[in-house]
């Protein structure tokens, strides 16, 4: 839609060999991604729903899931894993570490489906009880993973978010946080996750998150998709303001057009498997910021690509998504 009207992306990359096809489009010319938008994850999510745990060996094979954090949430947040994952946990002695993995990270996620997203007042007993109950089992499993496997990151990051649900307090999440970041500095989704731990909501001080954000944004090179950090700290600011015109500042448009166009925008940015959440993280930011120029750069690129992150703070993100697109 966009890219009829305003050409298609001079920054944007050729598809690559292994990318899916558009899917038919929506009425308003949006489609969510599905499977990174990638053939081999496609495949990967296949053997999941199935069940199948050498399909999915197979599949993994040009993935390191030790580092791929959104391949690995691609497997593990397929309803039903649960299920035989436990299984290859006990059976397979040569890949155990990586069922290990699978496993650890799909009982945080299916630990949080108990919990659902209300406040904490309103989770009833018997949520409570479900969910530390999974995530003391993810626990288990992703220490025994990085154990396993020293130089994994991905463990890192996910018991950073089973800390935190379990409130195991700041300086056992700072050391799991300090971990991630020996074996990465500059990992995005390590960031992201301690982002979320510095919130109000979860402990955090007011202002603590985007002094955060800002410092790790320093450090980052040209072309790095850590400036997206700088997008979800204003995004968080919003949620944890609930006022809709918070971010609606000339301060905060011109320090999140900086980010894009020094992260995302920028012709070092390298387009790795997912790029479009990288995209709908400061699409969402743009439009909450009410910022109309680069806003529309960034929904060109997309060309309609959906994410649910981070669009689920809204009620109905789809259609969020899908009212930003157009108005852009």
């Amino acid at each position: 839609m966009l890219g009829k009207l305003f050409g298609r992306s001079a920054e944007r990359s050729e598809a690559g060999p292994y990318a899916l096809p558009v899917p038919r489009r929506q009425r308003n010319g949006t489609y969510p991604l599905r499977a990174l938008g990638d053939t081999r994850v496609l495949a990967l999510v296949e053997a999941s729903d199935a069940g199948d745990w050498e399909g999915v060996k197979e599949a993994l094979a040009p993935f390191d899931l030790g580092r791929d954090h959104q391949v690995l949430g691609e497997v593990a947040d397929r309803d039903g894993v649960q299920d035989w994952i436990g299984r290859a946990v006990e059976e397979d002695k040569e890949h155990r570490v990586t069922a290990l993995l699978i496993s650890g990270t799909r009982h945080i996620m299916w630990g949080w489906e108990a919990r659902t997203a209300e406040r904490a007042v309103n989770v009833t007993r018997e949520q409570w009880r479900i969910f530390h109950e999974r995530l003391e089992i993810a626990e288990e499993q992703l220490l025994e993973a990085a154990e396993l496997r020293p130089e994994w990151i991905t463990p890192w990051r996910r018991l950073l978010t089973s800390g935190r649900g379990m409130s195991l307090g700041r300086a056992v999440n700072e050391t799991r946080f300090d971990a991630a970041v020996r074996r990465d500095p500059l990992d995005l989704e390590t960031h992201l996750e301690w982002l979320s731990q510095l919130q109000p909501r979860w402990g955090g001080e007011e202002g603590q998150a985007l002094a955060f954000a800002q410092e790790a944004y320093s450090r980052a090179p040209e072309g790095h998709r850590l400036g997206c950090v700088i997008a979800m700290a204003y995004i968080e600011e919003w949620v944890e303001a609930d006022r809709g015109d918070h971010l609606q500042t000339s301060e905060i448009r011109a320090r999140l057009r900086e980010a894009a166009d020094r992260s995302i925008l920028h012709p070092a940015y390298t387009w790795p498997l997912g790029w479009q959440n990288d995209f709908n993280m400061f699409a969402m930011a743009l439009t909450l910021a009410g910022e109309r120029h680069t806003v529309r750069r960034v929904f060109q690129t997309l060309d309609g690509a959906y994410t649910e992150w981070p669009w689920t703070y809204y009620a109905e993100p789809e259609k969020q998504f899908a009212r930003a697109y157009r108005r852009a």
